[in-house]
């Protein structure tokens, strides 16, 4: 079996490229999805969240509201800082946990698509990193357009992130998303063939 780790920036393009590598036969682990496991409401992971950020990042139902959360910790480092060393050693247990799930039941490619694999430290967790990638005015028309972000907030929710060039320096391949969904698919597609087929053979 092979684990990659999809990982990239705000707005370039992971979950386009998860899900061509879904299509092509790999099986997704999705750090969002595993975020929102360990928020579970009254889990030890949320008690820990509540007490750190306040009642006030909670909604109706008790569960945390992510954009509210998102905007203590995306505007003041020390705070997403904080939110990262309670969330981040949870989450690296539960998706050892899922990968190890899907290396016994016989799965040969596994991707672990996290936009902070690296910071996490969650590439000691994968075989080998590829990274998405796409200019920065581009990404910020994705930003502006998809999630009704401000130019501002959107360059704010880049430059929070690691930079684009060490994202790269750490990663075994990049996946060049600055063209349309066509040029997307046959630059993942030759990665597989490349870099997955001579690992693991075709089905």
């Amino acid at each position: 079996m092979i684990v990659i780790g999809l990982t990239g920036g705000i707005g370039t393009g992971k979950s386009e490229v998860a899900r061509i590598l879904e299509e092509l036969g790999a099986v997704i682990i999705d750090a969002d999805q595993v975020g929102h496991e360990a928020y579970t409401p009254h889990s030890a992971t949320w008690s820990e969240v509540v007490a750190a950020f306040g009642p006030d990042i909670l909604g109706d139902n008790q569960e945390i509201d992510r954009r509210k959360l998102g905007s203590i910790v995306f505007s003041d480092p020390a705070q997403l800082e904080r939110l990262n060393g309670i969330m981040h050693p949870q989450m690296a247990r539960m998706v050892s946990e899922k990968v190890e799930n899907f290396r016994t039941s016989g799965k040969r490619v596994v991707v672990v698509e996290a936009a902070v694999l690296f910071e996490a430290g969650w590439d000691r967790l994968v075989d080998e990193v590829w990274s998405t990638s796409a200019p920065e005015d581009t990404v910020v028309a994705r930003l502006m357009s998809r999630n009704g972000m401000a130019e501002q907030e959107a360059r704010n929710r880049i430059n929070s992130q690691m930079s684009a060039s060490e994202r790269a320096r750490r990663s075994q391949a990049i996946v060049d998303n600055s063209g349309d969904i066509d040029h997307l698919e046959s630059v993942v597609r030759n990665l597989w063939h490349t870099r997955v087929e001579e690992k693991v053979g075709k089905e």
